[in-house]
C-alpha cells in the first residue's frame, strides 16, 4: 500500500490515531497507531515504485510464498557454506612468541581501543584449530592495515605463507612498501605481483610462491592465475572485499576452502553486511578514531569556475596538493584544460588506467614526492591511497559515482592531523535522479568519524540488499522490500539450523473507551511522531514505559494523558499477544479478556486507564 498520512477519527465517541493506507483500485485501510508494528516500510533494490496491490487479491500471499521458498533455498546454501567452513580443518596458529610482541612494539603510534579488541578477535580465531573466515569493517585511515601487519606476522612466524589480495596496482605498490618497512629487520621475505611487474620478474615471483621463498606476497587478482601455486598458504587477507568481481570472488572461494581469511573494508557492499549481521560471518567494527584526526568537511555544490578556482587556490595556499577525480577517462582533458586556465600557477598531473604501467607509476611516485600539485585521475585513487599532503579533493560529476566509491574517494583525504575538504560537484543545471539526491545527501550528512559502517545500511536502504547468493533473490528482495526480506532471511537461517520457527501470534484486538493517540499540539512534526508511534508500539514492560515516557518528556515536554493511555494500550497488546489472548473489550462496565469467543478473565475499574493497568495485573497472574 500506499501510506497517506496519519489521520484523526473519532470512532464510538473515542479519539484514535490511524495509519491511512491506499491500496491499488482505490481500497483504503486504516489500521490504529498502537497496531503499527504490523506495517513496515518498503525499502526496494532499484528507482521503480513497487506494484500496489488490491485489498481482497491473493498476490501479496502468493508474492511472499515464492520469496519464501526461494529464501529458504538460499539459507540451506548459506548454513552449508558456513558449517563447512567451521568444520573445515584449519590450522591451529601458535599463542604469540616474543618475536611477535617485538614486532608489534615497533608501531610508532597508539593502538584505539576497538583496534585492540579487533586484532585480539583475529588471533584468537587463528589459534583455534577451524579455518577463520572473519570481516573487519573499520572507516578509511582507522588503522585495519596494522591488525592486518600482526595477523600476516603470526602466519609466516607460525613458517606458513600470507597472502593479501589488493584491488588495484597502486594500491598493491603502497602495501608492498608498508610491508616491506615494518618487516625490515626480521627474516621474511615480502614479494609483490600485479601488472606494474615486468613479465621476467613476474616470473620469479610465482617460481618463488611455489618454492617457499616468498612469506609474504601481495597482489592484485593477479594472484587468483592458474599459474600461481603456493608452498603453504595459510592466511589470506582480501584489501577492500567488495572491489573484486564474481569471477573472482568463484577464485577466492577455491583458495579459502581450509586457510585462514580475513576481509577488510571501509565500507562493506550491502550483501557483506547483511550476511554479517545475521551471524554467519564473524565481524570487527572499528569506530574508533585515531587521535588528532577531523572529521573532512564535505560539501554539495554545481560544478563553478569559482568553486573549483578557490578550491585549488586555498590548497595550494597551505603548502598541500589535491586531488580532481572524473566519472570516465575521456573526461580527463577537460577537467584538465578548465584546471590549468583557472589555476595557471598549479602543477597538474594525470592519471588513469589506460597509461603504460610505468607511465602511471612514474606520475603516481611523482605527485607522491610533491613534484605536482594537482592530480586528475579516475577511481584508481579510490582504494588505500595514502598521500598525507592531499588534504583537499574535487569530485567531478558526483552523482554518477556509488555511495561507496564516494565515501572512499573521500577517505583519501583527511588522513592527518589538519581539516581537509572534499567538494561532491554535479553539472550545472543538472536535474539529479532521486538515488542520486540521496547518494549525495548522505555523503553530506555523515561526515562524523566511524560512519562508514552507517554508510553501509543507508546504502542497504538507497539500493536494496542486492543478491545474497545469486542475481535471482535480487528480484524477490525488491518484491517484498528489504525489511521483510530480511526477516524472512533470518527465520529461514534460523529453521536450517535446527531452531523451531515462532509460532504465528493472533491478532489482539483492543476496544477499551479510553482517548489513546499523540495530540498534534505536542509533536507537530509527521516524521517525529510516527517514530514516536513505532517507539511506543515496541513497549513490553514497565521499565519501556518509564523510558519511552522520560523520552518524550526530555524531547517534546510534559506527557498528555491520552499519550500515557497509548503506551498503556500497547503494553496491554503485546502481554496478550504473549498468553494467546485475542480481544480486550468492554462489556457492561466490565473488562473483558477473550480467546476467540471464550471469556478468560473479567477485570473491573472504574476508568479507562485503570482498567487496562487492572487487566495487566490479571494477565501477569495467568502468565504466572
Amino acid at each position: 500500500a500506499r501510506f497517506e498520512g496519519i489521520e484523526q477519527k473519532m470512532v464510538q465517541g473515542v479519539r484514535r490515531d490511524y495509519l491511512k493506507l491506499l491500496y491499488a483500485e482505490g481500497d483504503t485501510m486504516y489500521v490504529p497507531v498502537d497496531m503499527m508494528k504490523n506495517v513496515q516500510k518498503y525499502i526496494g533494490g532499484g528507482e521503480e515504485h513497487p506494484k500496489l496491490n488490491r485489498l481482497s487479491s491473493p498476490e501479496w500471499k502468493k508474492t511472499k510464498a515464492r520469496a519464501k521458498a526461494a529464501i529458504a533455498e538460499m539459507a540451506s546454501e548459506l548454513v552449508e557454506l558456513a558449517a563447512f567452513r567451521k568444520s573445515a580443518p584449519g590450522f591451529a596458529f601458535a599463542p604469540d612468541t616474543p618475536w611477535q610482541r617485538e614486532f608489534e612494539d615497533k608501531f610508532p603510534y597508539e593502538e584505539t581501543g576497538d583496534q585492540l579488541k579487533a586484532i585480539e578477535s583475529v588471533k584468537r580465531d587463528m589459534e583455534k584449530p577451524e579455518a577463520m573466515d572473519r570481516l573487519l569493517c573499520g572507516d578509511v585511515g582507522y588503522g585495519k592495515t596494522e591488525i592486518a601487519l600482526r595477523a600476516v606476522f603470526k602466519c609466516v612466524d607460525n613458517g606458513k605463507q600470507a597472502a593479501i589480495l589488493v584491488p588495484t596496482t597502486i594500491l598493491a605498490g603502497q602495501h608492498f612498501k608498508t610491508f616491506t618497512d615494518r618487516f625490515d629487520g626480521f627474516p621474511f621475505n615480502v614479494e609483490v605481483l600485479s601488472r606494474f611487474r615486468s613479465a621476467a620478474e613476474q616470473k620469479r615471483t610465482v617460481s618463488a610462491i611455489e618454492r617457499g621463498t616468498a612469506d609474504i606476497i601481495i597482489g592484485t587478482h593477479r594472484l587468483l592465475s592458474k599459474d600461481v601455486k603456493f608452498h603453504d598458504l595459510g592466511l589470506l587477507i582480501i584489501d577492500e572485499e567488495q572491489r573484486f568481481g564474481v569471477r573472482d570472488k568463484e577464485k577466492i572461494k577455491r583458495i579459502k576452502q581450509n586457510i585462514d581469511v580475513l576481509s577488510m573494508t571501509a565500507t562493506p557492499i550491502p550483501r557483506t553486511l547483511h550476511m554479517s549481521l545475521m551471524g554467519i560471518r564473524d565481524m570487527d567494527v572499528i569506530e574508533e578514531p585515531p587521535e588528532d584526526r577531523y572529521p573532512v568537511q564535505t560539501y554539495v555544490s554545481e560544478e563553478s569556475d569559482e568553486v573549483v578556482r578557490e578550491t585549488i587556490v586555498r590548497e595550494l595556499g597551505r603548502g598541500g596538493q589535491v586531488y580532481a577525480v572524473t566519472p570516465r577517462i575521456d573526461m580527463i582533458d577537460r577537467v584538465a584544460a578548465d584546471i590549468m586556465r583557472l589555476a595557471p600557477d598549479a602543477r597538474v598531473a594525470v592519471g588513469h588506467g589506460r597509461m603504460r604501467e610505468r607511465e602511471l607509476e612514474d606520475v603516481m611516485i611523482d605527485f607522491v614526492a610533491g613534484e605536482y600539485d594537482v592530480l586528475i585521475s579516475t577511481t584508481i585513487i579510490e582504494s588505500g591511497i595514502d598521500i598525507p599532503n592531499v588534504n583537499t579533493i574535487l569530485i567531478f560529476d558526483a552523482d554518477r559515482f556509488g555511495l561507496s566509491q564516494l565515501y572512499q574517494l573521500r577517505g583519501r583525504v583527511g588522513r592527518t592531523n589538519r581539516v581537509a575538504f572534499a567538494y561532491l560537484l554535479h553539472r550545472k543545471g543538472k536535474a539529479l535522479t532521486e538515488v542520486s539526491e540521496k547518494r549525495l545527501r548522505t555523503i553530506r550528512d555523515f561526515t562524523e568519524f566511524g560512519a562508514g559502517f552507517k554508510i553501509a545500511v543507508r546504502d542497504l536502504e538507497i539500493r536494496g540488499a542486492g543478491n545474497l547468493l545469486g542475481a535471482q533473490q535480487h528480484g524477490h528482495m525488491a518484491a517484498i522490500g528489504y525489511d521483510l526480506y530480511a526477516r524472512l532471511v533470518e527465520d529461514a537461517i534460523a529453521a536450517v539450523g535446527g531452531a523451531a520457527p515462532e509460532p504465528e501470534k493472533p491478532e489482539v484486538f483492543i476496544d477499551v473507551d479510553i482517548p489513546a493517540y499523540i495530540p498534534d499540539y505536542y509533536i507537530e512534526d509527521e516524521s517525529a511522531k510516527l517514530q514516536a508511534y513505532r517507539n511506543i508500539s515496541l513497549a513490553r514492560s514497565a521499565e519501556d514505559e518509564r523510558d519511552i515516557i522520560g523520552e518524550l518528556a526530555d524531547r517534546f515536554g510534559p506527557v498528555p494523558e491520552s499519550v500515557k493511555n497509548l503506551i498503556a494500550v500497547a503494553r496491554v497488546r503485546s502481554a496478550a499477544e504473549q498468553l494467546g489472548v485475542t480481544r480486550v473489550t468492554e462489556y457492561g462496565g466490565d473488562l473483558l479478556l477473550m480467546r476467540g469467543r471464550e471469556t478468560v478473565a473479567k477485570v473491573f475499574a472504574p476508568t479507562g486507564r485503570e482498567r487496562l493497568n487492572k487487566s495487566l495485573e490479571s494477565m501477569a497472574q495467568m502468565g504466572s
